[in-house]
This record gives C-alpha cells, structure tokens and sequence, in this order.
C-alpha cells in the first residue's frame, strides 16, 4: 500500500527539473461482489521519486472503463492497485525517444501521475507504452477505443480468429460496445453480412442506419431463434463473443459446418454473484465442427502499430465511425465503470480526468 501524504499535487516542470508529484491511485480493498461499489475502493496518494534515464512522467487526461477490468481484478490479491488503460501527456522525460508534451498510452492504471521506464520495459509489461501518431483532426480520447486497444481487439480478433469471407455471415453480441461496433463495421468492410444484438432499441437503430449493419435485434425483447432465422437464413459463419450466457449458446447452435468463434468476453455473468447456467454447447460444436477460441489482445503486442494504422486509416476512409460516452473527474471513475456495465454506453466509456 502506498505511503498517504498531503493532499497537494505538485506540477512537474518541462524543463527536465521536476517539484514532487504526488500522485492519486485507486486501491481495490476488497474483490468485487455483484456490481461494483465505491466502498470497495479507497484514493491514496503517492509521492513519486525524481526520474532516472529512460523514463517518463506522466500525467492522466483520459482513463479507460472496460468489462475485463470487472472479471480481471479476481485474480489479484488484495488490495491491489486498479488496472485500466489511459491515454496521458508526458510532463517530464529522460528519454530521448520521448518528447515532452506528447502524448502515450499505456496500461497505467486508475492513476493521475505515473512514472514508466519507455526504454527498458519490464519483462511483464503485458502492453508496450506507444506514443501516439498523429490522429489529425480526431481526438486522442480514441487510443482507448477505435485506435487503441479495443480497436485492435476487434481488428486482430476478427481477421485472426473468425478469418470472415465476403458473402459470409457475422453475428456480433454486445454490438454497440467499443469492441462490438467495431467489429461489426470491419465485417462490412470485408463484403459480410452482419447481424448484431444489443440491448436496446436505440442502440440497434445506430447499429443499422449508422454503422451500416444488415441487422440488429433487441437480445432484452427478441426471441433470439426468430431473429436467427429471419435474419441468417444461410446459418451462421462467423460469431464474435463479447457476452457469453444463453444467447451465445443458442447463436452457436445455429452455425454452420466449419464455423469460427472468437470469444471476446461474457459480460452476461460478471456481476453475478451465483454460477449462472446455459444449454449445453458442446453438441453444436461437435457435429457443427466449430472452431472455437478465446483470446486476449495482447498476443498480438508485437504487431500492435498495424491494428492501429488499419484502423486509422479506414477511419480517414469513412469506412469508420464512432461515438464515446465520455465521463467527467477523477472522482467518478467508480460510476463509470458501473455505467458501462449496466450497458449506458454506445461505442467506447472514457474519463476526461480534469
């Protein structure tokens, strides 16, 4: 646990000589039981230390909220400083590789300040720091959605593991979510015809008239079967997972031979607080011959600046599109994360810390 110290937060100063900054973290003091609460967190402060070579400080303008953070944390033992990606200004560098007043992204964490050695990572840094390119006339908020690490969850988790061909059909849950969106539009993009589920009516409205799906459906009021059938009358080639549940259970019985699963996540079960139970799939990947397979994005670490200028580029394209559903304050990290788990976002949650 960190030292507490005053409540003053002192400047870093460009010119390489920096005051003492003190530093606000999240400290997760107990895991999570159903839905996240404040009183699970407490805000420490942190006096972090001069800079030695080859590092960089930080300074937090917009923190990330995604689901994994609610299933990840069980695996650390507490308390445990809260995970989370952001995208923050470098206020002080001895780095040469890193100029102050760009901007990076990295897995800092529910922080305002960090200190990151940018030339020599430690070995267990899942993520490499990236400063970011020019983004032009889009904001840097999306190197947390579209152009960052849900973008290439999207990217590299459809191409690499459904490996969709035009004419196919793509079936994409939690398709208004940051990485649901995003796969459904690259489904386009490469000739598919896809159908999403979401859980609203307004979000499956953006789906179709703004994001060009050939279908959405309220998984809250739809008969999911119906859908299916009204919907992928071929079946099912392609199925990108982002829920888990009863849904993917049904969506996954109405596949074809040789059909690719990519399982992103299961946002149906996180908040549970008891083993939640669905029909049994292993019939449909038997006799269907699916190909099913879980990932993590950072297997693709090593080619992190593809997915990145891909996605940039079909965004300069108009292949792309977009929403955020930005938060304001430090203060409200907790908030978000529960807003975006209760499904109040279209597209990607962030935090503009000031």
């Amino acid at each position: 646990m960190a030292n507490i110290v005053p409540s003053t937060i002192a400047r870093g100063l460009s010119s390489g000589v920096a005051n003492r900054i003190l530093a606000k973290k999240y400290v997760l003091t107990k895991h999570f039981e159903g839905e996240p609460k404040k009183s699970d967190f407490i805000v420490v402060e942190e006096e972090l230390p001069q800079l030695k070579d080859g590092e960089i400080l930080t300074e937090a303008e917009y923190l990330s909220v995604d689901p994994y953070m609610r299933a990840y944390m069980i695996r650390f033992k507490m308390p445990a400083d809260m995970i989370g990606g952001q995208v923050a200004k470098v206020i002080e560098s001895r780095s040469a590789k890193v100029p102050v007043g760009s901007y990076v992204t990295g897995s800092f964490g529910w922080r305002t300040h960090s200190i990151v050695n940018y030339d020599n990572p430690s070995a267990d840094q899942q993520l490499p720091v990236h400063v970011l390119p020019d983004f032009g006339p889009y904001p840097v908020s999306l190197a947390l959605g579209l152009l960052g690490m849900p973008g290439n969850t999207a990217y590299f988790g459809l191409k690499e593991l459904c490996q969709p061909k035009a004419g196919e059909t793509l079936v994409v849950t939690g398709a208004a979510g940051a990485v649901g969106s995003h796969v459904g539009q690259i489904g386009k993009i490469l000739g598919c015809r896809v159908i999403g589920f979401a859980g609203s009516d307004e979000k499956c409205q953006y789906l179709k008239k703004e994001l060009g799906f050939d279908y959405a459906f309220n998984y809250k009021t739809a008969n999911i079967r119906s859908a299916l059938k009204e919907a992928a009358p071929n079946r099912v080639d392609c199925y990108f997972d982002n829920v888990g549940g009863e849904i993917s259970s049904i969506i996954m019985s109405h596949m074809n031979k040789y059909g690719r699963v990519a399982v992103c996540g299961s946002i149906s079960s996180y908040n549970d607080t008891t083993l939640p139970k669905v029909s049994i799939v292993q019939p449909s990947i038997v006799f269907n011959e699916l190909k099913l397979e879980g990932f993590i994005v950072s297997r693709w670490a090593n080619r992190w600046q593809e997915g990145i200028m891909a996605n940039l580029n079909w965004l300069k394209e108009g292949k792309l599109k977009y929403q955020e559903k930005v938060y304001h304050g430090f203060d409200n990290m907790v908030d978000a994360l529960v807003g975006m788990l209760r499904g109040e976002n279209t597209g990607k949650a962030v935090v503009k810390v000031k």
